[in-house]
């Protein structure tokens, strides 16, 4: 007898899996974890019972932005719901999947098994990421439409205040809080592609799960700081707060779309330079727990070079300098508030129609006594609006105290006279509402003042 020896022929060999395969099975992997679908069920459903429980209470949240407008309209729900979510949901969701779809084979030691099925290290990197991407979308869309679902079943689809006093609608707003969640996913994807690179970067190590919560901690923590203009809007997390811009009228438009752009700019830089270490590891060693080294090199040295970059661009291509905040702009934007909200409250009393014209509303602020240069965030301006009635020959006078934050925003507290701004109801044919005068939340624009058309 001969032995005949048989040779595999190409047509033999299973092809590599597609991208599409890939894909599938990387959300059937994410879908499997218990902690994924608690996720996907508390976006979906704990938002809307949070808006509509405290649309309900007779005591709201004041000191958030637009919480104060919980009681009157659903829609200021929804914005409340993102404020939080940009701060602490958002960066703990892009984490808890993002930073670690790729350091779960390593704990695993499944990398072998992945390779001999797919054959393909860059299809393998493309599915994970769209499949983390998808997930998050989803989650991020359960936000949304949680929070509007809330708030609508709890205070209606009322008319919102915006941040210059003027009445939104309830289809002007509708349109406006869909942009404004649309535009908190560029910071999203930035955190999102962060957590990619510590996931390949560091491993099995648990600093690479926990990047993104780091990383946007950090970026809150120098919002918090006197920093100047362009350093400010350099940081991939700032259209987390510049689409307050979005509720003034004129929008405020030049910081949402520099926020928007730089955050994608940092997605796409972080997503490659995830994608240079995948294609370089050693899957080979199966007690891989990431290199601090190249990390470092590979990881942190190019955005921080990413950062510097971003802060020369703006700081040759925005107008602004220092902190932003002048005397100037702080003035205009009380000035405009107060016509809109005295006008609100002149319905209110039923008394006769009057324009933001015929008003001539102005503003005198000064900071910390006006020793100073009267510029910067600080809990120490102090505001005298004066307005005029048709027909009247005095001159209308009201006291705010201001507290101005460094990214512009702030709370004007009334300070007398009671009948206009010292108290925080007032009386009406229907009975007591509550006085929009009394508080309301502003926004100065850090780039110079948009001009009205």
């Amino acid at each position: 007898m001969t032995a005949t020896a048989v040779e595999a022929s190409p047509s033999s060999v299973a092809p590599a899996a597609s991208v599409a395969r890939g894909y599938r099975f990387e959300l059937v992997k994410l879908f499997a974890q218990w902690r994924i679908r608690l996720l996907v069920l508390a976006c979906w459903i704990a938002p809307a019972v949070f808006v509509a429980a405290v649309s309900q209470q007779s005591s709201l949240p004041v000191d958030t932005l637009f919480g104060r407008w919980m009681g009157t309209t659903g829609w200021a729900g929804s914005l409340v719901v993102l404020g939080f979510a940009g701060s602490y949901a958002l960066p703990l969701l892009t984490s808890v999947v993002a930073g670690d779809v790729f350091a779960a084979e390593d704990r695993l030691g499944t990398w072998r098994h992945l390779l001999v099925a797919v054959r393909s290290p860059r299809r393998i990197f493309l599915a994970k990421t769209l499949a983390s991407l998808t997930v998050i979308l989803l989650l991020v869309v359960g936000l949304w439409a949680s929070s509007v679902i809330g708030g609508l079943v709890g205070a209606g689809n009322g008319p919102l205040i915006g941040l210059d006093g003027h009445v939104l609608s309830g289809g002007q707003a509708a349109g406006l809080v869909l942009l404004a969640w649309v535009c908190a996913l560029g910071p999203t994807l930035s955190l999102a592609a962060i957590g990619l690179l510590g996931s390949v970067a560091l491993g099995r190590s648990p600093m690479g799960l926990l990047l993104p919560v780091v990383f946007a901690l950090l970026m809150q923590l120098a919002q918090l700081l006197p920093l100047s203009v362009p350093v400010r809007m350099a940081l991939p997390g700032y259209a987390f707060i510049s689409w307050n811009g979005l509720f003034t009228s004129p929008i405020q438009s030049g910081p949402l779309v520099v926020g928007v752009a730089v955050s994608l700019v940092w997605t796409v830089v972080a997503t490659a330079l995830a994608y240079f270490l995948f294609l370089r590891r050693d899957f080979t060693n199966l007690t891989h727990d990431g290199s601090v080294g190249r990390a470092v090199t590979a990881g942190v040295l190019p955005l921080a070079g990413l950062l510097a970059v971003s802060i020369g661009v703006l700081a040759a291509a925005t107008p602004s300098s220092g902190s932003g905040i002048t005397q100037d702009k702080v003035q205009r934007s009380v000035a405009t508030a107060f016509g809109h909200l005295y006008r609100l409250q002149t319905q209110q009393l039923n008394r006769p129609v009057v324009t933001e014209v015929q008003l001539q509303t102005a503003a005198a602020c000064v900071k910390g006594g006006g020793s100073g240069t009267n510029e910067g965030p600080g809990n120490d301006w102090h505001c005298t609006v004066t307005w005029h009635l048709p027909g009247a020959a005095a001159t209308g006078s009201a006291i705010y105290q201001l507290d101005v934050t460094s990214d512009g925003r702030y709370v004007a507290d009334g300070d007398g006279p009671k009948e206009v701004n010292g108290y925080f109801l007032v009386h009406t044919s229907q009975g007591d509402a509550p006085n929009p005068l009394w508080q309301f939340d502003g926004n100065v624009e850090l780039f110079p003042a948009t001009p009205k058309g």
